[in-house]
């Protein structure tokens, strides 16, 4: 509140919206959504570049406010970044095939933007060093331990052994990263941007929406499927993990990789967890 204040805007109140590994809270009255993070989270300032560049491309992205300097704000060790409050539809979902439409529109859009960002095999990397660390995975037996060290690495041998064309990415462009307004569906949380083949993307949205995405390769997006649901059920194991039913999530989706191939959506494993 006070960093707004600071900025010109007048805040007065602050609510919750999402409190994970990053926090954010809309503010009131001048509407804006600020996103909180540690200073060593490092992802803020990538976040907000991606926005500027594609502010005027007409991808289908949730922008940075547009009456405060665009720039990474710190204090007291911590990052935050204003963003537009968007007024989400309750109404009505956002059907697969717009879903399908925007993802396509998003990548169209970051496919030729010159930006430096990790590759997806540093987020596998770091799923690995979380697995291999008893320090910050200490719930996890040796043989957990080894099935989801060798799921990672299997599954990126395989991804690797394509030779996929590689792109900007989102990263997560999961349902939870998607909001239903009255401009259309859009995408938020773009910390998690990453180069790789687009299947990465489609690993994470519903099976549904996979079958109106144009040109997959279906044998790779079945790989890295079973990717991210290793590397998914690596961070919920991890100790500093605030992820809303993370323990039982944790155990659905070391039960989800222990069964192995085919390897089932990301929204399918959700429910079982107790997670809407």
């Amino acid at each position: 509140m006070a960093i707004a204040s600071a900025a010109g805007l007048e805040a007065d109140s602050a609510s919750v919206l999402h409190d994970s590994n990053r926090l954010a809270v809309r503010l009131l009255p001048c509407d804006v959504v600020a996103r909180v993070a540690r200073v060593a989270h490092q992802a803020a300032r990538l976040e907000v570049e991606l926005a500027q560049r594609l502010a005027g491309a007409d991808s289908p992205i949730a922008g940075l406010d547009p009456r405060v300097e665009a720039r990474v704000y710190e204090r007291d060790g911590f990052t935050v970044t204003l963003w537009t409050y968007y007024e989400q539809m309750t109404s009505q979902e956002t059907s697969p095939a717009d879903y399908a439409t925007a993802l396509a529109r998003l990548h169209e859009g970051v496919r030729t933007l010159d930006l430096t960002v990790p590759h997806f095999t540093h987020r596998v990397a770091e799923a690995q060093n979380l697995v291999a660390s008893g320090d910050r995975t200490p719930t996890l037996s040796d043989a957990e331990r080894d099935l989801l060290a060798r799921t990672l690495r299997e599954c990126s041998r395989l991804i690797g052994e394509h030779g996929r064309v590689e792109q900007l990415l989102h990263g997560e462009p999961h349902p939870g990263n998607l909001l239903s307004t009255d401009r259309g569906p859009l995408f938020i949380d773009l910390e998690t941007c990453c180069r790789g083949p687009v299947e990465f993307d489609l690993a994470h949205v519903p099976a549904e929406v996979c079958a109106r995405y144009p040109d997959l390769d279906r044998e790779l997006l079945g790989e890295c499927r079973g990717l991210v649901l290793a590397m998914v059920a690596a961070w919920r194991w991890d100790i500093e993990d605030q992820f809303p039913n993370g323990q039982r999530a944790a155990r659905e989706l070391l039960s989800v990789v222990r069964k192995g191939p085919p390897w089932p959506t990301l929204d399918a494993v959700w429910p079982r967890a107790g997670i809407p």
